[in-house]
């Protein structure tokens, strides 16, 4: 006895949301976290000083 093999629906293409956890969103936050990050090693780099001590939180 064969089994009947089973059939797929397509998925449907939707627009991207504006809001929320979408792929643009993720790719922006994650751009902007490394460019922070650089920019904190060139604080740290260039004054001499740790990026909290900089702020004058340290």
């Amino acid at each position: 006895m064969t089994q009947p093999q089973p059939t797929t629906t397509p998925t449907p293409n939707l627009p991207e949301p504006k809001f929320g956890f979408n792929d643009y969103a993720e790719r922006l936050n994650g751009r902007a976290a490394m460019l922070g990050f650089v920019v904190a090693l060139a604080i740290e780099y260039f004054t001499g000083q740790g990026l909290l001590s900089w702020l004058g939180l340290n």
